[in-house]
């Protein structure tokens, strides 16, 4: 059963949210180091399993303090491996906490868990020639691990070079996670292993053993139209779709919407290219969203925020409150349908800082979706500069996406 405790913070309530093996709460406010300490004792003493992974995000105002803050946590709240970042957004539980000072913690008893941290700089992206490279940092062969958690600094590190080697060493396995946030007038983050603080890099968590990761990857998206085969593309320019000029189709496709839909697309159009050709009917998940740039009406073309190949199927998208809302629901939907066989002992939730508030109009709204759906479980993340998550076999960095990870039992 979901037990939630909650008491009144400096600017919202602070709720503590478990289950068995799971526990996350947010701390109010700024950095006090007698009250953090015993916060973390309290809530180390509320989960009935000893923890042996737990996830920390702190908002920008504690960065000054964070190694003071991760020393008390690691040692109050008793648990071996302890990684996170710092973010503009805080989640806890099924709540989330938007431009408020404070910590959220969560704490994970994983049952045979095999754990384990690195922090990872540009320099091994730079040296990085084939996975050979990255079996030997590591340590970690192919079969050695079930998943991975990251988090990066997104002004140092090249994650989307880092992201293809990685895919190439482990292929078919959930990279899940977020790039670090902050002030954005600053451009400054900072990465989180243990009691170690890095402004540069990455802290990526090996999940092997007993437990692997689940991933739901809401790209926030509704196809609108049907899909086509791209006939003809150069670089990031769509040519011809099913051999008439891309610039016709997506005029036709939006013609042939009604007028409210019409409204809600304008300004809001998406591409969706899939990733896997070998499927019978496309569905939510098998499209990987980017963005539409531009068209020339006269030379047909449509420029695209990513390198479609002729041959790839895609399909026009929509992008606003009501899809993020109908994509992420019908996710989760199908993740409780093809996890009914499984424990779910808990999650983590790395969602834009352009949803929130700001797309949805009321707070909480992904992580209340979680706990709707998934729930109860401790669950912890942050609002994020860019995510990552798979979309089929392979892992991307996306934006305007909610990126859920789930520890379950591998069998």
């Amino acid at each position: 059963m979901l037990s939630s405790v909650c008491r009144l913070g400096a600017d919202r309530l602070s709720c503590i949210v478990r289950n068995e093996y799971s526990i996350s709460a947010y701390f109010p406010g700024q950095f006090e180091e007698l009250r953090l300490a015993a916060w973390a004792q309290e809530l180390r003493a509320q989960l009935s399993r000893p923890p042996n992974l737990g996830l920390v995000f702190l908002s920008p105002d504690w960065t000054q303090h964070a190694g003071e803050a991760l020393e008390l946590i690691q040692l109050h709240a008793r648990v071996p491996l302890l990684a996170g970042c710092s973010g503009l957004g805080l989640i806890a539980g099924g709540r989330e906490y938007e431009d408020t000072p404070g910590a959220v913690l969560g704490l994970y008893h994983l049952p045979e868990a095999n754990l384990r941290g690195f922090h990872l700089n540009q320099a091994q992206v730079l040296e990085a020639k084939d996975r050979h490279y990255w079996y030997a940092e590591m340590g970690i062969g192919r079969e050695q691990t079930n998943g991975w958690l990251v988090m990066a600094d997104p002004y140092t590190m090249d994650v989307e070079t880092w992201l293809k080697q990685w895919n190439e060493a482990y292929p078919g396995l959930p990279t899940i996670g977020g790039l670090a946030s902050g002030t954005a007038s600053m451009q400054f983050t900072q990465v989180y292993l243990n009691q170690e603080v890095y402004d540069e890099g990455a802290v990526v968590i090996s999940v092997g053993g007993g437990v692997r990761l689940g991933a739901v990857v809401s790209q926030g998206c509704t196809p609108i139209g049907e899909p086509w085969t791209i006939t003809q593309s150069t670089r990031n320019f769509i040519r011809q779709i099913g051999n008439r000029p891309a610039y016709k189709v997506l005029l036709d496709t939006f013609h042939a919407l009604d007028l409210e839909e019409q409204r809600k697309a304008r300004g809001n159009l998406f591409v969706g290219l899939a990733v896997n050709e070998y499927v019978e009917q496309f569905q939510r998940g098998d499209f990987l969203i980017r963005n539409l740039l531009g068209g020339d009406p006269n030379s047909g073309a449509l420029a695209v925020g990513a390198m479609p190949r002729t041959g790839q199927t895609m399909q026009f998208q929509r992008r606003d409150a009501e899809a993020a809302n109908e994509d992420l629901v019908a996710l989760l939907t199908h993740a409780t349908e093809q996890w009914q066989a499984h424990t779910l002992y808990g999650g983590c939730l790395f969602a834009c800082n352009g949803r929130g508030t700001g797309l949805f109009g009321a707070p909480d709204h992904d992580a209340n979706l979680v706990q709707k759906y998934l729930g109860p479980m401790g669950l912890t993340g942050f609002f994020c500069n860019g995510e990552i998550g798979p979309i089929g076999p392979r892992n991307y960095l996306h934006g305007y996406t909610a990126s859920v990870g789930v520890f379950m039992n591998a069998v």
